[in-house]
């Protein structure tokens, strides 16, 4: 599983003058067996001019590869003696890219889509607590409370005399065990750094849970389902990955018009490459927000690191040398993630795409 840590890595990896070879390989079966997705991936190897990168890359494949996920990214830069591999559950699209840092763009929409999730699948008596991560449905706890006794059939007499109190009993049964789900849950979450969640129930035991959660984490719920708590994996994970592509639509529209009018108004948000870029230049870039696959040529100054869009001689912050780059939006991610700031992949908007593909939400 990708951790937050190996991301952390390749934005901190910065060769110099050396090239990184960064490919992503769709392995998902479907796409193809072995033999088709090494076909494909030497076929990607025959455009780049790194032979001992491309190498290294195609001798993972071919030999330590283990076939078991369904997307793969490999990272190399051999001069520098740099190699990372990193099996997927999700499938990517094929692609490479040469530049003088990791690319790492498709992680972070992965991540940003398929990161951090929590599940609760609950009854009366209990529940099944998931993690979910980049694809990997994990069932890592099983919260078992009191067994909760319903009325029993008995004479008309007797179920008069004693409804009121076994029902009253019941009641709190459920109750307490419902509390201890939700403390359960709750140190669950925090201890997987869970960033949306997911409950699975008959809608009653949901609206129940939900109330007793503590307010910051019922503002991270994304949705819920109908399920037994005995469901298997399969539905789970079937259900959970709905959910989170609905949320993730609305989400990006809220964003998308809130971004928009606020780069309209002048207010704490930037649109368009050029002014995107200049906000990365000043460190000022709270969250870089982009299309998925945007990628466009540009120009860096390798003294001071100056990007822009703009073809110059040379630098406007340090009259430094200005040379062009095959994707000044990967420098423009490398760079947020470096200060610090936060970058957030979308899927297409019409009204994001002809404000420029490519916004940003400022810290001042």
């Amino acid at each position: 599983m990708l951790a937050e840590s190996d991301l952390r890595e390749l934005v901190a990896f910065t060769p110099g003058n050396e090239p990184v070879l960064s490919v992503y390989l769709d392995t998902e079966p479907t796409s193809g067996n072995a033999d088709v997705c090494q076909l494909r991936l030497r076929n990607m190897l025959k455009a780049i001019n790194l032979p001992e990168d491309a190498s290294a890359v195609e001798r993972y494949i071919s030999l330590e590869y283990k076939w078991s996920g369904r997307g793969v990214a490999v990272f190399s830069s051999v001069s520098r003696q740099f190699f990372r591999a990193y099996s997927l559950a999700l499938p990517v699209r094929d692609l490479y890219h040469v530049g003088d840092r990791p690319s790492v763009q498709p992680l972070l929409d992965l991540i940003d889509n398929y990161g951090g999730y929590g599940i609760v699948l609950l009854d009366k008596q209990g529940a099944r607590l998931f993690n979910f991560h980049l694809g990997e449905l994990r069932e890592e706890e099983d919260v078992q409370g009191e067994q909760v006794k319903h009325v029993k059939d008995g004479s008309a007499i007797r179920r008069r005399s004693s409804a009121d109190s076994q029902k009253g009993a019941m009641d709190e049964t459920i109750e307490r065990n419902l509390r201890e789900v939700v403390d359960s849950a709750v140190r669950f979450f925090e201890e997987k750094h869970v960033r949306r969640v997911v409950i699975g129930g008959t809608d009653d035991n949901v609206a129940a849970f939900r109330s007793l959660l503590p307010k910051t984490w019922q503002s991270l719920v994304i949705g819920s389902f109908a399920a037994s708590k005995n469901a298997p994996r399969s539905e789970v994970l079937q259900h959970t990955l709905k959910i989170g592509l609905e949320a993730e639509y609305y989400n990006e529209a809220r964003l998308v018009e809130n971004l928009v009018a606020a780069s309209t108004r002048g207010e704490g948000a930037v649109m368009g490459l050029g002014d995107a870029l200049l906000a990365v230049n000043n460190t000022r870039v709270k969250t870089l927000v982009l299309v998925e696959n945007f990628h466009l040529a540009g120009y860096r100054c390798d003294s001071c690191g100056h990007l822009s869009n703009n073809p110059r001689m040379t630098c406007a912050d340090c009259d430094g040398p200005i040379y062009k780059y095959p994707d000044v939006v990967e420098l423009a991610i490398s760079e947020v993630l470096h200060h610090g700031g936060a970058v957030q992949i979308i899927h297409p908007h019409d009204a994001f795409i002809r404000a420029g593909s490519i916004g940003a939400v400022l810290r001042y």
